[in-house]
């Protein structure tokens, strides 16, 4: 353990000590800290550059069923900070969930999951990869302008600290390249990006790829048109299926369950996909980029299937929203700002077996969609209603581009009569592969 993040430790535990001085029967701490810096050019120059590094400390404190918690940005005496805790818990109401994680359930062996790489690219490289994305995009045939390129680099974590004898400490890095370019000219223009975003420096996709993909996109956009209003099946690209995952993400929330507020509360046990299709969630996979070896409270999370041959079995819990269900937390617990609140991990709905392009083939009049716009999806009535633009499908093949569009359904309709492909990528906190979903109505001409 380095120096820095002893420092950080010892902080933690000098607030926990704090704490039971003060009068709590129970505290945590956490000490969270990231860096980063960025670049971004348009047009081959740079129009900007940031840098920066922030820590940020909390105590949460209990006192009997009452509980309160405190953040700064720097703690001076931690003895002020611990007593202001303590006075606003004794007259916060009372909750009978809140209170740190069974102790049975903390880490006992924090695991190496491979997070961190050392690698610290400066800004002249984190330039040399936008100038290369930007200049790959803008030598593709139809491009005519940039949207603006952006590289990253960054590291953050935490220490916790728990007054019934947790003590640890995760960070990750996280690298990234985007690029935007807009295609055609006058009111014939079209807009399209790609990204990458890794752990590991060395994962990245190169600067080269990712500039003419993004350029490939948008040319590929130009001449769209609207298509005829009716009832369709739909594709969705890997891209956009991505927030299809993330939509049953937050469905499967134990705090939107205990809330009232998920329209599959009421459905534990009960059918609501295919039979076949698997949902997993994992924290513990090496190099998943949302991977942790404990969670906000100190529990060791394990994989789960969210959803196993087409069955509900499982919700994302934290302590306080596994025991107001009655249930044991799985680990999912989360620091969101003076709350711990759950939240998936690495997220995924499964691969398949039937490659996209075949998917396609089966499809005499459908809609591949590659780009939705608007928020117009809810978690409590199902409706689903979203701005589209993509490909029409005939006759088993790509025909021509579409925008202007609206796509609608309801959400247990699509999760009914959703069906994945065989190309799932794992590189993101909530990953799909490709999905075709029967019979989505779409709003055109």
């Amino acid at each position: 353990m380095d120096r820095a993040t002893q420092e950080l430790l010892d902080r933690a535990s000098a607030l926990v000590e704090a704490a039971k001085r003060a009068g709590a029967d129970a505290s945590d701490a956490v000490v969270a800290r990231s860096s980063g810096r960025s670049v971004s050019v348009r047009h081959g120059k740079v129009e900007a550059t940031s840098s920066g590094e922030s820590d940020a400390f909390s105590l949460r404190v209990f006192v009997g069923n009452r509980t309160a918690s405190i953040t700064a940005n720097k703690v001076g005496e931690p003895a002020d900070l611990a007593a202001r805790a303590v006075a606003m818990a004794r007259v916060a109401p009372e909750n009978p969930f809140e209170g740190l994680a069974d102790s049975a359930l903390l880490a006992k062996n924090i695991r190496d999951l491979e997070l961190v790489d050392t690698v610290e690219p400066d800004s002249g490289q984190l330039t040399r990869d936008a100038l290369a994305m930007e200049e790959a995009a803008l030598g593709v045939k139809g491009v005519t302008n940039s949207g603006g390129v952006g590289a990253s680099a960054g590291a953050g974590g935490f220490v916790l600290v728990t007054s019934h004898g947790f003590c640890g400490q995760t960070l990750s890095s996280r690298f990234s390249r985007s690029c935007s370019v807009v295609a055609g000219d006058g009111t014939a223009m079209e807009r399209d990006y790609d990204y990458t975003s890794a752990l590991h420096f060395a994962d990245l996709e190169t600067s080269a790829d990712v500039g003419a993909r993004a350029g490939a996109r948008a040319v590929r956009r130009l001449g769209a048109r609207q298509a005829g209003t009716g009832r369709v099946d739909v594709v969705f690209d890997p891209r956009v299926a991505r927030g299809i995952a993330g939509h049953l993400a937050g469905m499967v929330n134990g705090a939107a369950v205990v809330r009232r507020t998920s329209l599959l509360r009421d459905h534990m046990g009960q059918k609501i996909m295919r039979s076949g299709v698997r949902v997993s969630d994992d924290p513990l996979r090496v190099r998943g980029v949302a991977s942790r070896p404990f969670d906000g409270e100190g529990v060791e999370g394990k994989a789960l299937d969210i959803i196993e041959d087409g069955v509900l079995r499982n919700w994302l819990l934290s302590s306080a929203s596994a025991r107001e269900l009655g249930l044991e937390t799985n680990g999912r617990g989360v620091r969101a700002g003076t709350s711990v609140v759950p939240a998936s991990t690495n997220f995924a709905i499964e691969a398949g077996d039937v490659a996209p392009a075949d998917m396609i083939k089966t499809i005499k009049n459908g809609f591949y969609v590659s780009e939705l716009f608007g928020h117009g999806v809810d978690f409590v009535t199902g409706q689903y209603s979203r701005g589209a633009s993509g490909f029409w499908i005939e006759n088993g093949e790509l025909s021509y581009p579409v925008s202007g569009v609206t796509l609608g359904s309801d959400l247990l309709h699509m999760f009914a009569h959703l069906t994945p492909a065989n190309d799932l990528d794992r590189r993101y906190g909530a990953a799909a592969p490709t999905l075709l979903i029967e019979g989505m109505t779409l709003a055109g001409k």
